[in-house]
This record gives structure tokens, C-alpha cells and sequence, in this order.
């Protein structure tokens, strides 16, 4: 009988690995983005801070890669230095900066729900590109087609309308004597500063979405090697970075950083959202795929928005938490979509051809082993999250670019 119940209880642990795994993945990208938005209400420079970001999480990935990938590396051509540049333009240097920049004047909880309108963007793009082709007398593709329109739709009624502040009841007193503060000339400004960030953000998940469009033409050169791949895109976008601070901040004292703040949030960002996140979230979408690791995202925003009232007093406005609910039911229509074709997807590729004489049974045999060399080349997309800024934008990209 005791052995029966310590059966259990391994298999219990053993099939609950994922979900720990993923609930913790989502408050460590929490943290991520409550320390980062305290950095820079502090002063750090968010292009120092994607220099500093992304220079800890290459020296962090690089030494794996040598170790577990130094063998039979495909060789640098100009057109993959081309696409290896691109990439680290879009993620390191377009994505982060301006992420950082719209967290600066909206909110963490903000911040993360535009953020899930990442799979919708990508749809957009893979469609625009002819990835991914539709057929809108299927189910799989008119839930597509719903959740992206219902995801612009939540965007834009977050960015557009703010409405009253929905208070919690460990929030009123904060919020009364943050009323109390304030004047007509600052809400006006506040108000203006909520608009960019929100224009701001939007540009940062149509730069991740592009890049993901682009990621899936060479994680065909790199499916062996997606260590190395992230190290390369990561060093380069720190030499980006840098360039790109070197224009744009030319206060040279911004670069100073001490046992503060700043560094926290520059190594918490390099190492726990850039790094780990990397092995965990590998490793899970191995066993249980992308829907399930995507179908954790939302959870990061709720994390955020209880973090946030605490540690930051932020206000929740019910505009934000209506379009919120819409992203959110827009995002699971998408990744519903997206499993369902999935699924049909499979089911015609193991469909046993009848009737057929053997060159042609094998000429079929050939073909569908190399639908599905290429189906595990775009599984493994995901598994390059080591660029991504918030836990959700990462996660979000194998469950789109998965054939």
C-alpha cells in the first residue's frame, strides 16, 4: 500500500514539473518587469540598460554554446550575417528600447497586456508574407482570424479609453492621497505620456512579431544549434546597443552604475528573464508544446497587477481592464486556432496513402519524413526566448510560426 502511494506521489510530481515550472516562469518575468519599471523611474537610461541587458545574457548563454555546440557549426555567409544583423536590430535594439520606453510612461500591468497582442501581430505578418496561407471555411481559421480582430480591438480600447480607477481594497488610501497630489497640468501630461507609451509598445510588439517571421528563415540553418544562435543575436544586438547609445545619450555619467537598482534590474533582466527562462521554457515546450507554455502568459499580468499595486501604487483603470479581458480572450482564440490546425495538420501527414504502388509509397514515405524534419525545425523556434523582453512576448512565438 505504501508503495502504491509513493507510486503516486512521483507521478503526481513528475506531471505537475510543467506547471511549477511555468508559474514560476511567469512571477520571475514579473519581477523582471517591477524592478525594471523601478529603474527607470530612478533614472536609468533604458538604452544603457538594454546595453548592460543584453551583454550579461550573452556572456551568460556564451559559454553553454561553447560547450554543448562548438561541433559542426554552420558557417557565417554574408546572407546569414545579413539576417543575424536584422535580428539583432529588431529584438535588442528596436524591441527592448522601446518596451522599456513605453513601460517608462505607462505601467508594468499595462505593459504586459499589450505585450499578448504578440500572437495576433505575428498572424498579421506571417499572413502579409504568405507563411501561413487562409481558408476561411475552417473553424481553425476563422478562430484566427476572431481572436487577432478581438485582440486589436481590447489594444485599442486600452490605448483610447481609461475610464475610472478600479480600486482594491488594499489600494484606496494610496490612491486618495495620490489624488490629493496631483493638478489639472500634471493628469493632462500623465494623459499624454499614457498615449506615446501605448503608440510605443504597439511598435515594440510589431518589431517582435517581425522578428519572429524572420527567425523562422534561419532557425533552418541553426535548428542544431539554437544556443549559438542566441548568443550571436544577443552579442550583435549589444554592439547595436551601444551604438545606438552612443547617439542618442550623451550624458556620459549614464553609463555609471553602481550596487543599486540598476544593476539588479540589469542582471535580473540578463540572467533570470533572458537566461533561465531560455532552459525552462525549452524544456516544457519539449514535453507539452507551445499552446501549453503560451496558455501561461496571461498569469504574468495578474502577478503584475497585484505586484504592482503594491510595490508601485499603480493605478487599474477599467478601460485597461476590459481591453484586457479582450486581448487575454483574443490570445486563446488564436493559440485555439493555432492548436487545431496543428492537429490537422498532423493527422493528414500520418494519413496512410491507399492504393499506391511501392516507388510512389516511398517517394510519399520520403516526403512526409521531411515535412517532419522541418515541422521539428519549427518546433524549436520558441526555444530562442533569450532575446525576448517580457515573459509573454517570448513565450508567444513558436505557438504562431508552428506549422
Amino acid at each position: 500500500m505504501s508503495m502504491e502511494k509513493l507510486g503516486c506521489s512521483e507521478s503526481f510530481l513528475k506531471s505537475s514539473k510543467p506547471y511549477f515550472a511555468m508559474i514560476s516562469l511567469q512571477f520571475g518575468y514579473a519581477g523582471m518587469n517591477i524592478i525594471t519599471k523601478i529603474s527607470l523611474n530612478t533614472g536609468m537610461s533604458h538604452y544603457v540598460l538594454v546595453v548592460y541587458r543584453h551583454a550579461i545574457a550573452t556572456a551568460v548563454i556564451a559559454p553553454f554554446a561553447f560547450f554543448f555546440e562548438r561541433k559542426a557549426q554552420p558557417n557565417i555567409t554574408f546572407s546569414i550575417f545579413m539576417q543575424l544583423f536584422i535580428l539583432g536590430l529588431l529584438g535588442p535594439v528596436i524591441d527592448q528600447n522601446f518596451y522599456y520606453m513605453g513601460l517608462k510612461y505607462t505601467s508594468p500591468t499595462f505593459s504586459c497586456a499589450m505585450s499578448n497582442m504578440l500572437p495576433a501581430m505575428t498572424f498579421i505578418l506571417a499572413v502579409l508574407f504568405r507563411m501561413e496561407m487562409l481558408d476561411v471555411k475552417k473553424l481553425w481559421c476563422q478562430a484566427k482570424i476572431a481572436g487577432t480582430v478581438v485582440t486589436v480591438a481590447g489594444a485599442m480600447l486600452m490605448t483610447i479609453y481609461k475610464g475610472p480607477i478600479v480600486e482594491l481594497f488594499w489600494t484606496k488610501y494610496m490612491h486618495l492621497q495620490h489624488a490629493t497630489d496631483t493638478t489639472p497640468s500634471s493628469n493632462s501630461n500623465d494623459s499624454k505620456d499614457f498615449l506615446k507609451g501605448s503608440i510605443l509598445l504597439i511598435f515594440a510588439t510589431l518589431a517582435w512579431a517581425s522578428l519572429f517571421v524572420l527567425q523562422a528563415k534561419i532557425l533552418k540553418t541553426y535548428s542544431k544549434h539554437q544556443l549559438t544562435l542566441t548568443t550571436l543575436v544577443c552579442f550583435i544586438g549589444t554592439l547595436q546597443a551601444v551604438a545606438v547609445t552612443f547617439v542618442m545619450e550623451h550624458n556620459p555619467s549614464a553609463w555609471r552604475i553602481g550596487w543599486d537598482m540598476n544593476l539588479l534590474a540589469a542582471a535580473y533582466s540578463g540572467i533570470v528573464a533572458s537566461s533561465i527562462s531560455y532552459y525552462v521554457q525549452g524544456i516544457v515546450m519539449k514535453k507539452r508544446g507551445p499552446v501549453f507554455a503560451t496558455a501561461f502568459s496571461p498569469l504574468m499580468m495578474v502577478i503584475v497587477a497585484i505586484m504592482g499595486s503594491f510595490v508601485l501604487a499603480e493605478k487599474i483603470f477599467l478601460g485597461g481592464v476590459i481591453g484586457a479581458v479582450l486581448i487575454v480572450i483574443g490570445l486563446y482564440a488564436v493559440l485555439w486556432g493555432k492548436q487545431k490546425e496543428n492537429e490537422v495538420t498532423h493527422c493528414e501527414m500520418l494519413e496512410p496513402t491507399k492504393n499506391s504502388d511501392p516507388s510512389s509509397k516511398v517517394t510519399e514515405d520520403v516526403e512526409a519524413n521531411y515535412n517532419g524534419t522541418e515541422m521539428k525545425i519549427s518546433d524549436s523556434m520558441l526555444s530562442t526566448i533569450v532575446i525576448s523582453a517580457p515573459a509573454s512576448e517570448t513565450t508567444l512565438k513558436k505557438t504562431i510560426q508552428e506549422p
